[in-house]
């Protein structure tokens, strides 16, 4: 069964990549552009010479961004159904379709959402590329505790159930998950690197773009791997011919 979910994973997450594509494609390149065009008027205004295109800007919207986009659906819905299969009948009744999107759910939230109030994307031209390293590290940690806090309190509600009661320890995990995240949020270094006189309305849009595009992801996959791992853990029961039936009478 794992396998055959691994592979269903796999196919929904190679739907959610081509949808994402078109969402990106839709909202978020017209912003990429933008970014450039500035990008490309600042250099024209202090004279610096210009950079050969490694891959010209017509394949990184097309091939480029289907790719990416493809490639992170793929591997996302592959590790999805890798953790649905190790958490399915373990986090309450909630049934496949239930649990596949609760998964989701929590996925968006402490892989994208949540990073994002300290880290918001931006434009791939904004930034000084001297820190991108540095920039990666700080927003990979920041998903890090994210997932941390995320499973310290699911453990916090498991475990506080019959002591405090469904609401009660539903309440407290909650509040452990804010009060972690807050505390790294504090001590974190902020990163603010967009130049003076960028459009804060083009930053603004490819930021909510960029939610769009793994919101897009995640609900294709929760939707998706829901349907089909249904259809694989609770297959339909097969009915006798009738023909087969009547000779047995």
């Amino acid at each position: 069964m794992m396998r055959s979910l691994l592979v269903r994973g796999m196919l929904v997450g190679l739907v959610a990549g081509l949808l994402a594509f078109v969402f990106a494609r839709i909202f978020g390149e017209p912003q990429v552009q933008h970014a450039i065009d500035f990008e490309t008027y600042l250099s024209k205004l202090h004279h610096d010479p210009e950079e050969r295109e490694l891959v010209s800007r017509g394949v990184q919207r097309s091939w480029g961004l289907l790719t990416g986009t493809v490639v992170t659906g793929v591997a996302l819905g592959g590790i999805f159904s890798l953790v649905f299969a190790g958490i399915y009948g373990r986090v309450g009744r909630l049934g496949v379709r239930g649990t596949s999107l609760g998964l989701a759910i929590a996925a968006f939230a402490t892989i994208t959402l949540v990073p994002a109030t300290k880290y918001p994307a931006n434009p791939p031209t904004i930034g000084n590329p001297a820190t991108i390293g540095r920039r990666t590290v700080l927003y990979f940690a920041m998903i890090a505790i994210c997932i941390l806090a995320a499973v310290a309190a699911t453990r916090i509600r498991r475990t506080s159930l019959e002591r405090l009661g469904t609401w009660n320890a539903t309440i407290a995990a909650g509040v452990l998950f804010v009060v972690v995240v807050a505390v790294a949020e504090l001590i974190l270094p902020g990163v603010h690197e967009t130049p003076k006189g960028f459009d804060p309305d083009v930053l603004w849009r490819f930021r909510i773009a960029s939610l769009g595009i793994n919101l897009t992801m995640w609900t294709v996959i929760a939707l998706g791997f829901g349907a089909v791992a249904d259809r694989v853990i609770n297959p339909a029961p097969t009915r006798e011919p009738s023909g087969a039936a009547t000779s047995a009478a």
